[in-house]
């Protein structure tokens, strides 16, 4: 090939070259921030990350110091989350618990098998499977969302492993109307995340207050978030086939005590449904907070944990 005809076609793919080395770079300098930023919250939490297999499935969570010394905090999240939502809650409470997050299966971490059934029983019974595993004993439960209808389900299926249930604005309920259901009658679902904009738009749905989090760590949550549609979807179909006719009767069987924690610009939950909660619950508590969202742990941390540190400690005065 002639000279002129080869310089010719290096200035062609010359940008095409350095657009993907500048692309990967980017890629792994925003990968490398985001690790460093959740190596850094896990260390200020005390928590450290590791894995079991359940059943064949490989589980990732994380776990706190204080085992056998400190009453036991198991934390679930919600749909389409992970045990890093706990994070900043997690470094207030690290003194007062024994703390394990974990990712439930389809989520995180955590195996994401296309073909489980990943309704809410069947969640609380991997859980159940883990908590065995881990000999974990009498235990104190807090759940998000989906999570709390799980951590719900959990305390009414085994009522002689749970001391108590804090439940942080959770699904099961759906009597009062949100805006999440408004989408949903229009065939528009804001919690399967297809781009980055879906992404952002979810953070702003969710939540009221937001935390303050850099470019970097945005980008590769949102990254995340769309490589996991498909399993998403596939939960979310789960979810609602088995969704529970009558949630109101797992409530009633509820023996522990409960703390219900809900803000009141809630735009996926309607907040009255708390009432519901506190109604059914024979031994309950409901706690109702102004310009918060979805997620109180994370949009209100310190508050959040003063909640549930208050509330096992009550339970333990005589």
């Amino acid at each position: 090939m002639p000279f002129a005809h080869r310089h010719r076609l290096l200035c062609l793919l010359l940008p095409a070259m350095l657009l993907l080395l500048s692309l990967s770079a980017c890629a792994g300098f925003k990968n490398s921030v985001y690790d460093t930023a959740i190596g850094r919250e896990r260390r200020e939490a005390g928590l450290a990350p590791s894995t079991r297999i359940i059943d064949g499935l490989e589980i990732a969570f994380l776990e706190g110091s204080g085992k056998g010394e400190r009453p036991t905090l198991v934390l679930v999240h919600g749909f389409g989350a992970s045990k890093e939502i706990w994070l900043r809650f997690s470094q207030q409470v690290k003194n007062d618990f024994h703390i394990i997050a974990l990712d439930l299966p389809g989520h995180g971490e955590s195996a994401k098998p296309m073909d489980m059934d990943y309704c809410i029983p069947n969640q609380v019974s991997y859980l159940q499977a883990f908590l065995a595993e881990m000999n974990i004993g009498r235990l104190h439960l807090a759940g998000n969302s989906m999570g709390g209808a799980v951590s719900a389900l959990y305390a009414a299926r085994y009522p002689d492993q749970i001391a108590s249930i804090t439940l942080f604005n959770p699904g099961g309920v759906y009597e009062y109307e949100s805006e999440l259901s408004r989408h949903l009658a229009r065939g528009e679902n804001p919690l399967i995340v297809e781009n980055v904009s879906d992404f952002n738009y979810l953070l702003d749905f969710s939540m009221e207050k937001k935390p303050f989090l850099i470019w970097p760590i945005t980008s590769v949550m949102a990254e995340r978030a769309v490589a996991n549609r498909s399993i998403n979807e596939k939960m979310y179909r789960d979810i609602r086939r088995d969704a529970y006719k009558d949630f109101g009767e797992v409530l009633a069987a509820i023996q522990a005590p409960a703390l219900i924690v809900w803000g009141r610009q809630d735009r996926l939950i309607h907040f009255e449904n708390g009432r519901v909660f506190d109604e059914k619950i024979p031994d309950s508590r409901l706690v109702i907070l102004d310009e918060i969202g979805h997620a109180p742990m994370i949009e209100t941390p310190d508050v959040s944990a003063a909640l549930i540190r208050d509330f096992v400690a009550q339970l333990a005065s005589p």
